[in-house]
């Protein structure tokens, strides 16, 4: 009963850790996915040659997201908020040596030494990045990746991809991932065993949606065309963070 139990955990961390690098991950940087204007909505703002593909994974994705996830996520939320915020503020701080690094890529020296500063102060006065002091303190966030690096230098998104289970991206950002992934100081202090690292990344995105699955289903079930809205979506989203 035991190893059954510890099977489907494994499993429903595993979906959470595909989502992780969609709705969690596809702001990159974690802005505010849902925080767009519709009006500023333009048809075909970025190239789409595999649109066909792209609308049957959009389609899927919907489906299996409602199927066995949806239900995860609405048991998920029954443990505090406060609690969810404090495993957000955690996974947050992780990421924090890899927005400075890039806000010095881009010379911006001021994000660089706040976000240093955050990470450092959230890390010990804040309890490993369970606590957010740094905010209080002043040292306001405001997060870049490799992403918005190569955005800062003029690095057109490329085209636009569908990844499977809800990942909206680009060409630009997918590759952007990568580095974000090096530079991410967990993956060189932590050698976990691939089931240990699984349920560690797949906590990380069922938390994360836990506070967006009801926009993220308001939002679908409301638009037209669900396909176009999403990607503008994600296009203005990122756009607003290299422009930021």
């Amino acid at each position: 009963m035991k190893l059954s139990i510890q099977r489907y955990t494994k499993l429903f961390a595993l979906f959470g850790l595909l989502v992780s690098s969609s709705l969690a991950y596809s702001q990159e940087a974690d802005d505010d996915f849902f925080a767009f204007e519709e009006e500023e909505f333009i048809e075909n703002e970025i190239a789409d040659p595999f649109e066909p593909i792209n609308r049957i994974l959009f389609a899927a994705n919907d489906k299996l997201f409602r199927v066995l996830l949806s239900p995860v996520i609405k048991t998920y939320r029954l443990i505090p908020v406060s609690i969810r915020l404090s495993i957000s503020n955690f996974y947050t701080n992780l990421t924090a040596p890899v927005s400075a690094v890039n806000a010095l890529l881009q010379l911006d020296v001021p994000n660089m030494a706040s976000e240093a500063s955050r990470f450092g102060i959230n890390s010990t006065v804040g309890i490993l990045g369970l606590f957010d002091p740094a905010t209080r303190w002043g040292f306001e966030q405001d997060r870049e990746d490799l992403g918005q690096t190569l955005g800062h230098y003029g690095i057109g998104h490329g085209f636009y991809i569908v990844l499977p289970l809800l990942s909206f991206s680009s060409l630009r950002d997918t590759t952007g991932r990568l580095g974000n992934a090096y530079l991410n100081p967990i993956n060189h202090i932590w050698d976990p065993e691939l089931d240990d690292w699984i349920v560690y990344q797949g906590l990380d995105g069922i938390n994360d949606l836990s506070f967006q699955v009801d926009n993220y289903v308001s939002l679908y079930d409301s638009a037209l065309d669900p396909y176009v809205f999403f990607r503008s979506a994600y296009l203005q989203t990122r756009e607003a963070a290299v422009n930021r």
